[in-house]
């Protein structure tokens, strides 16, 4: 049965006076049957028309949010995002104003709201892009959603299990999410710093499973973009363990640099886990087979051919940086075919190399060794009156994740 705007607002009461926050996130919501309803009762409905006809019939600001609701569905319905954009934009404003002296029962419609605000702001800019317009819907958007956030962290007066404090991870993770869409990553340390100021908050670990995979997933990337590594194998091993096993996109999102950061460690992924995610497998596989396999060709050869996408991802620096642990593995070939001899000739590695398709002069045979051995990869010196390589006798090839030049 078609739902008519008196009885949306009769619906919308009753909701707010039992405090039914998901039932309210519900009626809220641009894209539930009931909006549908709306859209053919009002066919050109204006703000001030509808603000003159109902306004005062529920406690303000709901009947201001009601009206917006409208405008809303209706801009959604003609396909103008941008409009509904900023409707939905100051339906949460007016949102804000109930919530701040409320408890966290009304979290799920602020989460709700929220994202629908993100969604907006992506089809907006998505759409002024597409017809080559300017757009900063998603900025704006971010904006908003930090409001929402010193919202969350501000109360102090509702009881712990209560709090609008539970939903400080989640804004944060849309927040984080903003930020990366519209490459302002460096705004992400003024949250971050607000939220570790802040003693009150309940530990991470109480928080939604859900919650803690996004806010994790985050500040590995972040991490990650500051090349500190080892915070970001850290962050998003935790993520990908907590994620939610039907959850395969947010795996696969969680591994695209996860993987990358295992393997400079040494630590190559098995075939049975990249043949769950084929699109990854098809980036990664020729990387992991040529270190594999010691073939210095091979792993420039995929280097060049994924170039553009890897640098989508911000992951070429990475990949070309694990290129040591292929000639790692080529150097250690050599040593196993010489039964693990303590002095070899450079000729040998310079061999090596020219079978794998590198041509390059002993002088820079030479090069590549003294490198692997400053890098940690190879314990032992060279001797260069005689051109030979010694070797440590115990542990000449020491596994990567404890070389003596660890991953910084």
């Amino acid at each position: 049965m078609a739902m008519t705007f008196s009885t949306f607002i009769m619906t919308l009461a009753e909701t707010i006076q039992s405090e039914n926050g998901p039932n309210l996130a519900y009626l809220l919501r641009p894209t539930s049957p009931h909006g549908k309803d709306l859209v053919k009762e009002f066919r050109n409905p204006t703000r001030e028309a509808l603000t003159s006809r109902y306004g005062g019939c529920i406690e303000s600001p709901w009947d201001d949010i009601a009206v917006r609701y409208v405008m809303v569905t209706t801009h959604i319905a003609r396909k103008r995002a941008g409009e509904a954009f900023n409707e939905q934009s100051q339906l949460v404003s007016q949102f804000f104003r109930y919530f701040i002296n409320n408890t966290g029962w009304t979290l799920p419609a602020l989460f709700s709201m929220l994202r629908d605000l993100r969604d907006l702001a992506f089809d907006a800019d998505n759409y002024a892009k597409y017809n080559n317009q300017k757009s900063e819907c998603m900025e704006s958007a971010a904006g908003v959603v930090v409001k929402a956030f010193s919202n969350c962290m501000t109360d102090r007066t509702s009881p712990p299990s209560e709090s609008r404090k539970w939903g400080v991870y989640y804004v944060v993770g849309l927040v984080l999410k903003c930020y990366f869409r519209v490459k302002r990553i460096s705004l992400s340390k003024n949250i971050l710093r607000a939220l570790n100021a802040n003693p009150d908050i309940p530990p991470l670990s109480e928080y939604p499973r859900s919650h803690q995979v996004t806010y994790r997933y985050y500040l590995g990337m972040l991490s990650f973009l500051n090349e500190d590594y080892n915070k970001s194998e850290q962050e998003l091993t935790l993520a990908f363990y907590q994620c939610y096993i039907p959850a395969h996109g947010n795996q696969e999102r969680i591994l695209t640099y996860l993987l990358p950061l295992r393997v400079l460690r040494g630590h190559l992924p098995t075939r049975d886990l990249m043949e769950r995610f084929p699109v990854l497998n098809e980036l990664f596989a020729p990387f992991i087979d040529a270190i594999r396999a010691g073939d210095i060709s091979a792993y420039d050869a995929a280097l060049d051919k994924w170039e553009r996408r890897l640098l989508e991802l911000n992951l070429w620096l990475t990949l070309e940086r694990a290129r040591e642990l292929c000639i790692r593995g080529l150097f250690r070939r050599v040593w196993v075919a010489t039964d693990q001899s303590t002095r070899i000739p450079v000729s040998m590695f310079h061999c090596s190399l020219r079978l794998k398709g590198i041509d390059v002069s002993m002088e820079e045979a030479e090069c590549y060794v003294a490198n692997m051995i400053y890098q940690g990869y190879m314990r032992g010196y060279i001797s260069h009156e005689k051109k030979m390589v010694v070797l440590a006798s115990a542990n000449a090839f020491p596994r990567v994740a404890d070389r003596s030049a660890p991953v910084s």
